[in-house]
């Protein structure tokens, strides 16, 4: 298995890290069951792979086997901000039969940690998703990895997360604070549910404190203050 050598553009500050940290403690609250769990947003630039690749690193640290999937076969730019500026076999090779599942994983740098790399943009990720193959690599990786997450396109752009999700265990849906309308997110979260009513919680992503009850000020927006919300 081929080793990718991560780095990330930013350093995550205490503030952010120990965000995550609570983000993982709910993940794991929400039950042994759900091992593979599908990231979305309602559109693009909401933070979803952001929140995605740290709370793998984060369930890593804490000696979780963790496989990231990059699943946005349309746009995905997470290999570049990794630093990664090899073409490599991923996902979409594996779907399309060019190449094995053992052959589309990588181990990397960091104990514990492996990814799915897109592979090439193929015209169809969205028929790709509902064959067969997916389903069954999903099976596969649910018993070799503590968790499985996947980062899968905006729900609000195209339908692939929720073809995703209609095959994994959990969702977790990710706004971005003062940016979408409450309509949009809500219809991004019902989507979702009708495809997977198990929504493991909402992540609000860069979120400003040191307003209104808020006595600090948190400084870098590109990282933020998470909360998951548990169905009720």
């Amino acid at each position: 298995m081929k080793e990718l050598q991560i780095q990330y553009a930013t350093t995550l500050g205490g503030r952010a890290r120990e965000k995550y940290r609570m983000l993982r403690t709910n993940i794991e609250f929400c039950g042994i069951e759900n091992k593979t769990i599908v990231f979305t947003s309602c559109t693009p630039e909401d933070g979803k792979s952001t929140v995605s690749y740290q709370l793998a690193r984060t369930m890593a640290e804490a000696d979780k086997k963790t496989l990231l999937i990059d699943a946005d076969m349309r746009r995905s730019n997470l290999l570049e901000r990794l630093s990664i500026r090899e073409n490599l076999i991923g996902l979409s090779h594996m779907l399309v039969g060019q190449n094995e599942l053992r052959e589309s994983i990588y181990s990397t740098n960091i104990p514990n940690f492996y990814m799915m790399p897109t592979g090439v943009f193929p015209t169809n990720p969205a028929e790709l998703l509902g064959k067969k193959r997916f389903i069954k690599m999903l099976e596969v990786v649910r018993e070799k990895f503590d968790y499985v997450l996947i980062d899968a396109p905006p729900i609000g752009s195209v339908i692939d997360a929720a073809v995703i999700a209609n095959h994994c265990d959990g969702v977790v849906v990710v706004v971005t604070a003062n940016k979408n309308s409450r309509r949009e997110e809500r219809l991004a979260i019902e989507q979702m549910r009708m495809a997977n009513p198990n929504i493991l919680g909402v992540v609000l992503n860069r979120v400003e404190v040191g307003k209104g009850i808020f006595a600090n000020k948190y400084q870098d927006a590109y990282y933020y203050e998470a909360d998951t919300r548990k169905k009720r």
